[in-house]
Protein backbone atom coordinates (compact mmCIF):
# COMPACT_ATOMS: atom_id res chain seq x y z
CA UNK A 1 0.00 0.00 0.00
CA UNK A 2 1.27 3.48 -0.87
CA UNK A 3 0.19 4.78 2.55
CA UNK A 4 3.06 2.85 4.11
CA UNK A 5 5.71 4.47 1.95
CA UNK A 6 7.49 7.73 2.68
CA UNK A 7 6.32 10.77 0.75
CA UNK A 8 8.75 13.64 0.16
CA UNK A 9 7.54 17.15 -0.68
CA UNK A 10 9.91 19.93 -1.72
CA UNK A 11 9.04 23.56 -1.05
CA UNK A 12 6.99 22.22 1.84
CA UNK A 13 6.94 25.09 4.31
CA UNK A 14 4.21 27.33 2.92
CA UNK A 15 1.48 27.78 0.33
CA UNK A 16 0.76 24.82 -1.94
CA UNK A 17 3.60 22.78 -0.46
CA UNK A 18 2.26 23.06 3.08
CA UNK A 19 -1.22 22.12 1.90
CA UNK A 20 0.18 19.04 0.15
CA UNK A 21 2.05 17.95 3.28
CA UNK A 22 -1.03 18.31 5.47
CA UNK A 23 -3.27 16.50 2.98
CA UNK A 24 -0.89 13.55 2.76
CA UNK A 25 -0.57 13.46 6.55
CA UNK A 26 -4.35 13.46 6.87
CA UNK A 27 -4.38 10.38 4.66
CA UNK A 28 -2.12 8.59 7.12
CA UNK A 29 1.10 8.82 5.16
CA UNK A 30 4.61 9.32 6.44
CA UNK A 31 5.75 12.67 5.06
CA UNK A 32 9.07 14.48 4.88
CA UNK A 33 9.01 18.16 3.98
CA UNK A 34 12.06 19.87 2.47
CA UNK A 35 12.47 23.63 2.44
CA UNK A 36 15.11 26.33 2.75
CA UNK A 37 13.27 28.30 5.44
CA UNK A 38 13.88 26.84 8.91
CA UNK A 39 11.35 29.09 10.66
CA UNK A 40 8.57 28.12 8.31
CA UNK A 41 9.48 24.45 8.67
CA UNK A 42 9.15 24.82 12.44
CA UNK A 43 5.72 26.37 11.93
CA UNK A 44 4.77 23.47 9.67
CA UNK A 45 5.67 21.06 12.47
CA UNK A 46 3.40 22.99 14.86
CA UNK A 47 0.50 23.01 12.42
CA UNK A 48 0.89 19.29 11.82
CA UNK A 49 1.08 18.59 15.55
CA UNK A 50 -2.14 20.52 16.17
CA UNK A 51 -3.80 18.23 13.66
CA UNK A 52 -2.42 15.19 15.48
CA UNK A 53 0.35 14.40 13.03
CA UNK A 54 4.14 14.27 12.99
CA UNK A 55 6.09 15.46 9.97
CA UNK A 56 9.77 14.98 9.17
CA UNK A 57 11.36 18.29 8.21
CA UNK A 58 14.68 18.88 6.47
CA UNK A 59 16.21 22.29 5.88
CA UNK A 60 18.05 22.10 2.57
CA UNK A 61 18.92 24.31 -0.36
CA UNK A 62 17.71 22.12 -3.20
CA UNK A 63 19.98 23.89 -5.70
CA UNK A 64 22.97 22.31 -3.91
CA UNK A 65 23.02 18.97 -5.68
CA UNK A 66 25.30 17.17 -3.25
CA UNK A 67 23.29 18.23 -0.19
CA UNK A 68 19.95 17.41 -1.81
CA UNK A 69 21.22 14.02 -2.91
CA UNK A 70 22.55 13.26 0.57
CA UNK A 71 19.32 14.30 2.27
CA UNK A 72 17.13 12.20 0.01
CA UNK A 73 19.44 9.18 0.26
CA UNK A 74 19.41 9.39 4.05
CA UNK A 75 15.61 9.54 4.04
CA UNK A 76 15.41 6.57 1.69
CA UNK A 77 17.83 4.54 3.81
CA UNK A 78 15.96 5.35 7.02
CA UNK A 79 12.49 4.54 5.68
CA UNK A 80 13.03 1.67 3.28
CA UNK A 81 12.92 3.86 0.22
CA UNK A 82 10.84 6.80 -0.94
CA UNK A 83 7.52 5.90 -2.51
CA UNK A 84 6.21 9.35 -3.39
CA UNK A 85 8.04 12.47 -4.53
CA UNK A 86 6.27 15.78 -5.03
CA UNK A 87 8.51 18.28 -6.83
CA UNK A 88 6.75 21.42 -5.64
CA UNK A 89 9.52 23.93 -4.91
CA UNK A 90 9.46 26.92 -7.20
CA UNK A 91 10.42 30.57 -7.45
CA UNK A 92 9.75 33.47 -9.80
CA UNK A 93 12.00 36.23 -11.09
CA UNK A 94 9.54 37.97 -13.40
CA UNK A 95 10.66 40.53 -15.96
CA UNK A 96 10.03 41.17 -19.60
CA UNK A 97 12.29 38.98 -21.69
CA UNK A 98 14.37 41.86 -23.07
CA UNK A 99 15.04 43.05 -19.50
CA UNK A 100 15.77 39.60 -18.03
CA UNK A 101 19.41 38.91 -17.25
CA UNK A 102 21.17 35.56 -17.13
CA UNK A 103 20.99 35.35 -13.34
CA UNK A 104 17.20 35.74 -13.39
CA UNK A 105 16.94 32.91 -15.88
CA UNK A 106 19.49 30.58 -14.32
CA UNK A 107 18.19 30.87 -10.75
CA UNK A 108 14.63 30.02 -11.73
CA UNK A 109 15.77 27.07 -13.82
CA UNK A 110 18.01 25.83 -11.00
CA UNK A 111 15.20 25.76 -8.43
CA UNK A 112 12.20 24.88 -10.57
CA UNK A 113 13.67 22.37 -13.02
CA UNK A 114 17.22 21.24 -12.30
CA UNK A 115 16.56 20.48 -8.62
CA UNK A 116 13.45 18.53 -9.61
CA UNK A 117 15.55 16.48 -12.01
CA UNK A 118 18.17 15.78 -9.34
CA UNK A 119 15.56 14.79 -6.76
CA UNK A 120 13.79 12.52 -9.21
CA UNK A 121 17.04 10.87 -10.23
CA UNK A 122 17.79 10.03 -6.60
CA UNK A 123 14.40 8.70 -5.54
CA UNK A 124 13.76 6.79 -8.77
CA UNK A 125 16.44 4.32 -7.76
CA UNK A 126 14.53 3.15 -4.69
CA UNK A 127 11.23 3.29 -6.57
CA UNK A 128 12.57 1.02 -9.30
CA UNK A 129 14.07 -1.30 -6.72
CA UNK A 130 10.78 -1.49 -4.78
CA UNK A 131 8.70 -1.65 -7.98
CA UNK A 132 6.49 1.18 -6.81
CA UNK A 133 6.64 4.92 -7.18
CA UNK A 134 4.58 8.06 -7.62
CA UNK A 135 6.31 11.11 -9.09
CA UNK A 136 4.19 14.26 -9.08
CA UNK A 137 5.66 17.47 -10.48
CA UNK A 138 4.00 20.83 -9.83
CA UNK A 139 4.13 22.63 -13.15
CA UNK A 140 1.91 25.62 -14.00
CA UNK A 141 -0.50 26.81 -16.64
CA UNK A 142 2.38 29.16 -17.53
CA UNK A 143 4.19 26.05 -18.74
CA UNK A 144 1.15 25.05 -20.78
CA UNK A 145 0.10 28.43 -22.21
CA UNK A 146 3.10 30.70 -21.76
CA UNK A 147 2.97 33.89 -19.72
CA UNK A 148 4.16 37.37 -20.61
CA UNK A 149 6.87 38.60 -18.27
CA UNK A 150 7.71 35.08 -17.12
CA UNK A 151 9.80 33.52 -19.88
CA UNK A 152 12.13 31.92 -17.34
CA UNK A 153 9.32 30.60 -15.14
CA UNK A 154 7.26 29.34 -18.06
CA UNK A 155 10.30 27.63 -19.55
CA UNK A 156 11.05 25.87 -16.27
CA UNK A 157 7.46 24.69 -15.88
CA UNK A 158 7.24 23.54 -19.50
CA UNK A 159 10.50 21.73 -18.88
CA UNK A 160 8.91 19.85 -15.99
CA UNK A 161 6.20 18.62 -18.32
CA UNK A 162 8.69 17.35 -20.88
CA UNK A 163 10.82 15.78 -18.18
CA UNK A 164 7.84 14.09 -16.57
CA UNK A 165 6.63 12.55 -19.83
CA UNK A 166 10.11 11.28 -20.66
CA UNK A 167 10.50 9.73 -17.21
CA UNK A 168 7.06 8.13 -17.49
CA UNK A 169 8.25 6.29 -20.60
CA UNK A 170 11.43 5.14 -18.85
CA UNK A 171 10.02 3.83 -15.56
CA UNK A 172 6.46 2.76 -16.33
CA UNK A 173 7.37 -0.92 -16.59
CA UNK A 174 8.60 -0.76 -12.98
CA UNK A 175 5.19 0.34 -11.65
CA UNK A 176 6.38 3.95 -11.29
CA UNK A 177 4.16 6.75 -12.55
CA UNK A 178 5.16 10.31 -13.43
CA UNK A 179 2.58 13.07 -13.80
CA UNK A 180 2.32 16.86 -13.67
CA UNK A 181 -0.21 19.13 -12.08
CA UNK A 182 -0.53 22.58 -13.65
CA UNK A 183 -2.12 25.00 -11.19
CA UNK A 184 -3.70 28.22 -12.35
CA UNK A 185 -4.07 31.23 -10.06
CA UNK A 186 -4.00 29.89 -6.50
CA UNK A 187 -4.51 31.95 -3.34
CA UNK A 188 -1.09 31.78 -1.71
CA UNK A 189 1.30 34.24 -0.11
CA UNK A 190 2.53 35.08 -3.62
CA UNK A 191 -0.87 36.01 -5.04
CA UNK A 192 -2.27 37.66 -1.92
CA UNK A 193 0.08 40.63 -2.35
CA UNK A 194 -1.11 41.33 -5.90
CA UNK A 195 -3.08 44.57 -6.34
CA UNK A 196 -6.86 44.10 -6.44
CA UNK A 197 -6.94 45.38 -10.02
CA UNK A 198 -4.54 42.64 -11.11
CA UNK A 199 -6.59 39.99 -9.31
CA UNK A 200 -9.81 41.24 -10.90
CA UNK A 201 -8.29 41.16 -14.38
CA UNK A 202 -7.02 37.62 -13.79
CA UNK A 203 -10.45 36.41 -12.71
CA UNK A 204 -11.95 37.69 -15.96
CA UNK A 205 -10.13 34.97 -17.93
CA UNK A 206 -10.98 32.20 -15.46
CA UNK A 207 -14.31 30.54 -16.33
CA UNK A 208 -14.98 29.81 -12.64
CA UNK A 209 -14.30 33.49 -11.79
CA UNK A 210 -12.23 32.75 -8.71
CA UNK A 211 -8.74 31.78 -7.65
CA UNK A 212 -8.10 28.24 -6.51
CA UNK A 213 -7.22 27.13 -2.99
CA UNK A 214 -3.98 25.36 -2.07
CA UNK A 215 -6.07 22.52 -0.70
CA UNK A 216 -7.54 21.94 -4.17
CA UNK A 217 -4.07 21.37 -5.56
CA UNK A 218 -3.20 19.16 -2.60
CA UNK A 219 -6.18 16.89 -3.22
CA UNK A 220 -5.15 16.46 -6.85
CA UNK A 221 -1.64 15.55 -5.72
CA UNK A 222 -3.02 13.05 -3.22
CA UNK A 223 -5.04 11.36 -5.95
CA UNK A 224 -2.10 11.04 -8.34
CA UNK A 225 -0.03 9.65 -5.46
CA UNK A 226 -2.65 7.05 -4.59
CA UNK A 227 -2.97 3.38 -5.49
CA UNK A 228 -6.14 4.28 -7.41
CA UNK A 229 -4.08 6.34 -9.88
CA UNK A 230 -1.77 3.47 -10.70
CA UNK A 231 -2.68 3.41 -14.41
CA UNK A 232 -2.28 7.17 -14.95
CA UNK A 233 1.12 8.31 -16.14
CA UNK A 234 2.65 10.91 -18.43
CA UNK A 235 -0.32 13.24 -17.95
CA UNK A 236 -0.77 16.93 -17.18
CA UNK A 237 -3.72 17.75 -14.93
CA UNK A 238 -4.66 21.43 -15.13
CA UNK A 239 -6.23 22.59 -11.88
CA UNK A 240 -7.02 26.09 -13.04
CA UNK A 241 -10.74 26.76 -13.01
CA UNK A 242 -10.86 26.14 -16.75
CA UNK A 243 -8.29 28.78 -17.66
CA UNK A 244 -6.24 26.60 -20.03
CA UNK A 245 -9.11 25.02 -21.97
Amino acid sequence: MSEQRLAVVTGAAQGIGRAIVLELLNQGRKVAGLDLNAEQLAELEKVAAKAGHSVITCQVDITQTEKLTQTLQELADAHGGIGILVNNAGITRDRLMIQMDDEDFDKVMAVNLRAAFVATRVVARSMIRNKFGRLVHISSIAGVMGQAGSANYAASKAGLIGMSKSIAREVGKKNVTSNCIAPGFIMTEMTEVLPDMVKDEAKKVIPMKRFGKPEEIARAVAFLASDEAGYITGQVLCVDGGMAM
